[in-house]
C-alpha cells in the first residue's frame, strides 16, 4: 500500500468521524417536522463515506447525541469507497445556535482501516454552518488528531470546510 494511498484513507477516516457533530439554541421552525435521525456524508481525496438514518437522541435545535450503533455496522449502514472500512468510536453531542446557523460538535472519534492498516483520530468541537432554511449543515474546516495506529498514519489530518456534512431529519 503506498504513502498516498494511506494519506487518503486516513484523512476519509477522520473526516468520516467528523460528520456527526454540532451547538445552542434559539427556537427557529425550519422544514417539516423532524424524526429524529441523520444522514451523513463526508468526501476525501475522491473517497466517500456516507450513512443514513442514524438515530438522535432529540430533533434540532434542541441539544442531541448521535446514536453510533446506528451508524456502524451492523446496525448501521456506514460505508466507504475506495476498499476503507470505518467505525465511529463515540456518540457524538450536537448543540445549536439557531439564530446564526450554527452548530456545534463535541468531539468526533473515528477509526478507520485499509487492508491491514489501522489509524484512530479524534476531533473537538466542531464547528458546522447551517445550509440555508434547511437542517443540512456543512462543516467548518478542522484538524483531527492521531490518538492510536500504525506508524503509516499521519499524525494528523485536516477537513477543508464543505468536505462533511449532516442532515438531521
Amino acid at each position: 500500500m503506498s504513502m498516498t494511498s494511506i494519506r487518503k484513507w486516513t484523512g476519509l477516516t477522520a473526516l468520516a468521524a467528523a460528520t456527526v457533530l454540532a451547538g445552542s439554541s434559539a427556537a427557529i421552525a425550519l422544514g417539516p417536522t423532524a424524526d429524529q435521525r441523520a444522514d451523513g456524508v463526508i468526501v476525501v481525496s475522491g473517497n466517500t463515506c456516507t450513512w443514513t438514518n442514524a438515530k438522535t437522541s432529540a430533533n434540532p435545535p434542541t441539544a442531541l447525541t448521535v446514536d453510533r450503533t446506528t451508524i456502524n455496522t451492523p446496525g448501521g449502514n456506514l460505508s466507504c469507497t475506495g476498499g476503507i472500512t470505518a467505525a465511529l468510536n463515540n456518540n457524538p453531542a450536537f448543540t445549536f445556535d439557531d439564530a446564526n446557523g450554527l452548530a456545534k460538535t463535541d468531539a468526533i472519534d473515528i477509526t478507520g482501516k485499509q487492508s491491514f492498516v489501522s489509524c484512530r483520530y479524534k476531533a473537538t468541537n466542531i464547528a458546522w454552518n447551517r445550509d440555508g432554511a434547511t437542517r443540512k449543515y456543512l462543516n467548518q474546516a478542522f484538524t483531527a488528531t492521531k490518538t492510536s495506529g500504525s506508524f503509516l498514519c499521519p499524525g494528523s489530518v485536516t477537513t477543508a470546510a464543505g468536505g462533511a456534512s449532516m442532515l438531521f431529519h
